[in-house]
This record gives C-alpha cells, structure tokens and sequence, in this order.
C-alpha cells in the first residue's frame, strides 16, 4: 500500500480531485493547482522535450503536504492535467500569440511578467530548455483544455468557497505552491522558506498575513511577504475579503520536504505536513475570533 496515497476523493473530475464535503467543514479550503501529473500520450507527443523538463514545471508532490487535511475532512482540491497542459493560476486570456497557430484576430490577449517569461497560460520555456514544444498549437486545442481544465476547476473551488462562506460566515483559501530554494537576501542572511502573498493586501485581510507569519515562525520556519511571490491568478479571481471570502498564496521550499534530489518525498515531510496543518487551523480560527469581540464590544 501507498503510504502516500490520500483517501479515495469526494469527486473525482479530468481536471481535479476533490477531496471533502459539498459543504466544508471548515472555513479553509484548500487549492493545489500545480500538482497535476498526468501527462496523456497526445500532450507528449506534441513536445519536444523529455518528460523529466516537463515535470520541472511541477509543485514537485506538494499535495502530499495537504493529506492529513484530507484526513481531518478538510475540503481540498488538487489539480490532476499537469501545468505542462495548461497552468490554473494564470487568467485564460493570459496567452503568448506566438504559441497558438490560429488565433482569432479579435481576441482580447493579456500580458504580464510570467508570460513574457515564457510561464503564460500555456507554458513555453524553462531555463536550459529554449521550447518545450514542437510547434504552435491550434486555437481549438488551446479552447479544448479552457473548457475541460481551467474552466471546470475553478468553478470547483469558487463553489466550495462560497459554501464555506455561507456555512460559516467567512472563507479563506490557502492557494498551496513549492518553490526552487530562494537564495539568502545578503551576505550572512538567511533565505526564507516560505512565502506567503495575498497580492500585497488586495486579496486578503492583513490579520491573516500576520498570524500565518507567526505561525510558521512558531514552527522555526522564516518567512517573506509578497516578495518574490505576491500571488498570482488564483488569489486575484477568488479572494474577495469585501464579501468574506480570503485568499492566501503559500510557497513552501521544497527542500523542506523532498530529499536532496528534489525528486521524491524527504525526511522533513512530516514536520511540513504540520506547519500546514497549524496553518489552516490557525487561519480557521482567526476571524470568528476577531468578529466575536466586535460585536461584544
């Protein structure tokens, strides 16, 4: 048996598995939109790399971080079409035009830093591999993962988000990455090992911004906020703290919890199993507390 396979999910989508009630049981939901590791035939096919670089656009297994959420009953929903596909923390019209053989002239395009960097909706280049594909793709195939990917997984988790809101009178989305260690800021610093961004306080209340530094740091762990990772996509359609529903980007250095090739799961998975965990409890527990003592007073 898999020590590492989570429970059987609730719905099990092309797109994702999700893992709770309709209605969660806590406010915090969960989203892991990088975990995805299923690579068809035909998404092999058209590249021009081996599947070891495609891979590297993963969040190495970062939903292993989540698993004993799962256990609790928490609600989480984990990507399964890999980034390689498509990429769910990036907006649908985030596009290169140099990707797509047919595109339709009147199509309104957006661009930002990601994608000129070539890590648009659909991934182009990583460092040390100048295109990951062998030619551009055809509008209708790019139109195809939208609607069976993107679209599905984000109406998916706006859903449990507003049930979580209702249910409980406040939501909070941990949008859950890995990243590349962070080199340290000076000469004698320390790098920190988490990044948590809520788009520099428009996707979130800074009350939770703060007690999730504090809890991380109860855990020995150093963070950094909104630098080099502020949020992206995911934060910025979902989180809406005017209508109670919160958003959280967490970067989790994935030295933390795979081994010393970066490949596999690693001696410290278990402690970074527990500062999630604390997260999400803590996170939980915040805002009912604070509206609790307004209204006493």
């Amino acid at each position: 048996m898999d020590p590492f396979a989570p429970p059987r999910p609730a719905e099990s989508h092309p797109a994702f598995d999700r893992y709770g009630p309709d209605v969660p049981a806590h406010p915090v939901v969960l989203s892991i939109p990088h975990a995805g590791r299923n690579y068809d035939s035909d998404l092999l096919a058209r590249a021009r790399v081996r599947l070891e670089v495609l891979r590297r656009l993963e969040d190495r297994w970062v939903d292993l971080l989540a698993l004993p959420l799962i256990e609790c009953g928490y609600s989480v929903i984990v990507a399964r079409a890999p980034r390689a596909m498509i990429d769910l923390n990036r907006h649908e019209r985030e596009i290169d035009p140099g990707m797509v053989a047919d595109l339709p002239r009147d199509m309104a395009l957006r661009t930002s830093q990601k994608l000129r960097g070539g890590l648009g909706l659909i991934p182009r280049r990583l460092p040390g591999a100048a295109e990951l594909w062998g030619g551009p793709l055809p509008w209708a195939e790019v139109e195809r993962r939208i609607e069976a990917v993107h679209r599905p997984y984000h109406a998916a988790l706006s859903q449990l988000l507003h049930a979580a809101r209702d249910a409980h009178g406040h939501a909070i989305l941990i949008d859950l990455h890995s990243m590349p260690p962070l080199p340290p800021p000076g000469t004698g610093g320390m790098a920190p090992s988490l990044v948590l961004g809520d788009r520099f306080g428009q996707a979130s209340s800074g009350r939770l911004m703060t007690l999730a530094g504090d809890v991380a740091a109860g855990h020995g762990f150093l963070t950094a906020q909104n630098h080099p990772y502020a949020g992206d996509h995911m934060i910025e359609r979902h989180g809406r703290p005017a209508q109670a529903i919160h958003a959280l980007q967490v970067e989790v250095d994935r030295a933390f919890y795979l081994d010393m090739t970066l490949e596999r799961p690693g001696p410290g998975l278990g402690r970074m199993q527990a500062l999630v965990s604390a997260l999400a409890q803590a996170l939980g527990n915040e805002l009912p507390r604070a509206g609790f003592a307004m209204a006493a007073e």
